[in-house]
């Protein structure tokens, strides 16, 4: 047994005397990767929310969407967001006809009939019957806004009926069974009259769609479509609930053998909905959920419980990843392999150490994701194939713990690690420690590489917030089945509250290995409004900690929606007590103190933070992969136009970092990196050698898409990506206030006893409903010359449009960006909500400008854009890249 050594990267939980064993079989595959797990329902809000790459680097295959002409929710549309969700990993996007109707059930809950005449060419109708059933009407125009706007009508799916059995229209079934079985086919049948006019041939179409597994409802339904020719092409229903994760393999066993006993040949099948509140955003949930879908190979989406365009709580602000966006981003990691036999040590039982294996024989890599127990893990490796593996391999082990919902989680750090651990017959036993249940870890095993496997060298450490030393405060129990999942879970399934006095204070007594500077990092939840706190150094003030708000619509979040704020302290090496404190001089409280604390982390950070990305950890595409050469085992290998390999790096902030690429030529060639879509200056390589090239460029805080080519083949051996905070001088930062403002955009204040984070206390607003209304930026030294720039707005936008019974009707607002007088826009971008209008975000808009004394213009000619604080402009690249030859 060969047992891993710890890093000094996290404090864990106390854990059971006895490891769980979770076995693995690399030599039984069970199937191709489907990699459908992570789909989502409402997941896209508009373009660009979320960000083209949280969506490509969480790898989502599928969604369901709002219907054209829909009037559920104010955002989510699915032909808005389908250029973004094709343009990569999305196979297949679905629509909610229902969706159209504003009411939550919909129609009332009952099935409308003939009362009202629409115009097909807007969705507007009249109240006067016309013979046609109006809800067939409705799914006449969606399908044909589909097959004449869509750019790919071929990948839609079409879902007529939404938990019938449910509020929504047929829930009685030895009444309305007739009912709900004419009307199936009078849908069908229209949906495939409209795709057969436009020469599109068969629409795909999902259903029934009910609320949870219906033997008897399915077993009618399936019968009755067999005969009358209209099965569906994707089967559906939900699985919502704690225990879910306990029944759900026995519902799908039920379903194919009901297929089998009618003679049906196998359906895919699709869990529109699945997971509760408790799930979102939590690594060691979600894999349980992922890893029963994966063994099934079926797609799945994860419940629409919240908000449109945050993946269903599994991303972070409007660019950044929470840990559940790591866990989906793992998940889409597998594409291409082969998924292997797992053995838990209790199978479907709820709360429960689960697990997903997958090797890859062509890239010579084996995976494997586990989560769920608060026990250590001892992993039973088997079936390691001598002819693939070798005799030794290299693991690393990467760990992801809870952050919140919107808590940034920086990239998953090898936490374990062996090089050139021996494999005998095939068989490699690892024990690990565990974080805690809601933890998740990737292992990553390969042959031996030409790199030594380590553990990440950045020292961080954590703390959870009720093990701090508190004064005025409690520790609460966050039970993670208190109503029946509906509950958000805190880190070690406590938190502190009641941090609303003079006194109210956590000191955490930590040593530090050496004097610098370390990114201080606080979990936890704002009660709807931004807030602030004290941070005190052995007993003297050192800065304030600037908390944003957080979602409190409802009991439910209010106080358990958590984020996270980040500040820089010095210290030197040595043991300090930090102490967080609602007051700053001991007797009043600061605004919005009123916060719950879940968990602290201290980073050292001195060194800007390198993080590395090796080859292994990169994905491949065209015929580029992991390469096993004598001297670059272990090289990802890209060659040819075809090829690329693709990294999603992380920034905990905004500002300007190297980006360095380690790799080896044969000889002469070209390296080709693109950044979010927009390509670096290209670097020629003279000769043949081992090589690293440093590009200086500015990255947006939270997750970055990187492209890596070469026309003539480089072996890339990793990508490593470092803070330069002196670079951030090459960057603008304006008051919005103190820009030229135009037309109705007005200088306003905030409340100086709120807790807002508004730069100097006040911001813009009445900007856009009009070209006119908006601010400018003149140019000036730094971006005075034609090119490619980020423009940085810290905004609010905290409007909703509509009600509904539990999902927050956010609208995102839009930003035009224009160049002087010109009208073609130089960049866009919608703005996710921020929860409050005195809570400011950040949002980077990529822009392209081709003067360069053009003024920027920031504005919207036809809806309100966000209320505007500060904006930063920034060159997306600063100096020529570097490129040295390392031996």
């Amino acid at each position: 047994m060969t047992t891993l050594a710890a890093a000094t990267l996290t404090v864990a939980q106390p854990a059971a005397a006895e490891p769980e064993s979770l076995t693995v079989d690399f030599g039984t595959t069970t199937g191709a990767f489907r990699g459908g797990a992570t789909g989502t329902l409402y997941g896209f809000g508009d373009v660009g929310v979320p960000t083209t790459a949280l969506v490509n680097g969480a790898h989502v295959t599928n969604s369901s969407q709002r219907a054209p002409y829909g009037t559920q929710h104010p955002s989510g549309d699915a032909l808005r967001v389908e250029d973004g969700f094709f343009a990569k990993h999305g196979e297949e996007l679905a629509i909610y006809i229902q969706d159209y109707y504003p009411d939550w059930s919909y129609n009332g809950g009952k099935r409308p009939g003939d009362t009202r005449t629409y115009d097909q060419a807007t969705g507007t109708y009249t109240e006067q019957p016309n013979g046609v059933w109006d809800y067939l009407e409705i799914v006449e125009f969606v399908t044909e806004a589909v097959a004449t706007q869509s750019d790919h009508p071929e990948k839609y799916l079409f879902i007529p009926f939404n938990e019938p059995d449910g509020g929504n229209w047929y829930p009685d079934w030895a009444n309305q069974r007739e009912q709900f079985l004419g009307d199936w086919s009078a849908v069908h049948a229209k949906i495939q009259e409209v795709w057969e006019s436009h020469g599109l041939g068969h629409a795909r179409i999902g259903g029934p769609g009910d609320t949870r597994w219906q033997p008897e409802r399915s077993a009618d339904f399936l019968t009755y479509t067999r005969d009358h020719d209209n099965l569906p092409d994707v089967f559906i229903w939900h699985e919502l609930g704690i225990d879910n994760l306990a029944t759900y393999r026995s519902h799908f066993a039920d379903y194919r053998a009901l297929e089998q006993r009618l003679g049906i040949a196998p359906i895919h099948v699709n869990i529109t909905e699945y997971g509760m509140l408790r799930d979102m955003g939590v690594p060691g949930q979600l894999v349980q959920w992922l890893s029963m879908f994966e063994d099934t190979k079926v797609d799945a989406q994860t419940a629409y419980w919240n908000y449109a365009g945050n993946l269903s709580d599994n991303t972070a602000r409007p660019n950044g990843a929470n840990a559940g966006w790591w866990m989906f981003k793992w998940y889409g990691d597998l594409a291409g392999s082969q998924t292997v036999r797992v053995t838990p040590p209790e199978p479907d039982t709820v709360d429960t150490l689960q697990g997903i294996g997958a090797v890859d024989a062509d890239d010579r890599r084996a995976t494997v994701l586990y989560g769920g127990t608060d026990s250590d893990v001892r992993l039973d490796l088997r079936g390691l194939d001598r002819a693939v593996f070798g005799s030794s391999v290299d693991v690393e082990v990467r760990e992801v713990t809870v952050t919140g919902a919107e808590g940034l989680a920086g990239t998953p750090r090898v936490v374990h690690a062996v090089d050139g651990a021996r494999v005998a017959g095939g068989r490699l036993d690892l024990t690990l420690p565990t974080y805690d249940r809601y933890a998740a870890y990737q292992v990553v095993i390969t042959p031996a590489q030409d790199r030594t496997v380590t553990v990440d060298p950045v020292w961080t450490t954590s703390v959870e917030a009720e093990d701090t030393a508190l004064t005025a405060a409690q520790t609460y129990f966050q039970d993670p089945r208190a109503g029946g999942g509906w509950k958000f879970l805190a880190s070690g399934s406590h938190d502190v509250g009641s941090f609303n006095r003079p006194g109210s204070r956590a000191d955490w007594t930590v040593t530090v290995p050496r004097t610098g500077t370390y990114r201080f990092q606080v979990i936890g939840a704002t009660p709807g409004a931004p807030g602030r706190h004290a941070l005190f150094v052995d007993d003297a003030h050192r800065t304030t900690v600037q908390y944003t708000a957080d979602l409190a619509l409802t009991g439910t979040s209010r106080w358990q929606y958590r984020g996270s704020a980040e500040v820089a302290v010095e210290l030197t090496a040595g043991t300090h007590v930090l102490s967080l404190r609602a007051s700053q001089d001991g007797t009043t409280v600061l605004p919005g103190s009123d916060i719950t604390l879940d968990k602290f982390v201290l980073t050292d950070v001195t060194d800007g933070e390198p993080t590395v990305y090796p080859a292994s950890t990169l994905r491949y595409y065209g015929g580029a992969g992991l390469g096993w050469q004598s001297g670059t085992r272990g090289f990802g290998h890209v060659a040819g136009q075809a090829q690329r390999a693709d990294a999603y790096v992380n920034a905990m902030e905004t500002g300007y970092y190297d980006l360095a690429v380690d790799y080896h030529t044969a000889g002469p060639s070209d390296l080709r990196l693109d950044l979010g879509g927009r390509t670096l200056p290209r670097v020629q390589v003279p000769n043949g050698g081992h090589r690293r090239t440093t590009v200086r460029v500015h990255l947006t805080e939270g997750i970055n898409e990187l492209e890596l080519r070469s026309t003539r083949g480089v072996r890339v051996k990793s990508v490593t990506v470092t803070r330069a905070a002196d670079g951030d001088a090459a960057a603008s930062t304006f008051e919005a206030e103190d820009l030229t403002l135009r037309g109705d955009a007005a200088v306003r204040s905030v409340d100086p006893a709120s807790g807002s984070n508004a730069s100097g206390g006040k911001y813009v607003g009445s900007v856009g409903q009009g070209s006119g209304n908006h601010v400018a930026i003149p140019r000036g030294s730094g971006f005075d010359t034609p090119g490619d720039y980020d423009l940085v707005v810290h905004y609010a936008n905290a409007e909703l449009a509509g009600k509904h019974d539990y999902n927050p009707q956010v609208v995102d607002r839009q930003a035009v960006v224009t160049e002087g007088t010109r009208e073609a826009p130089a960049g866009s971008a919608f703005f996710r909500y921020t929860y409050a209008w005195d809570s400011y975000w950040q949002r980077t808009v990529p822009i392209t400008l081709t003067t360069g004394d053009g003024e920027i213009r920031i504005g919207n000619p036809s809806a309100w854009a966000p209320d505007i604080d500060k904006v930063t402009v920034a060159p997306l690249v600063v100096g020529a890249p570097a490129t040295t030859r390392i031996r």
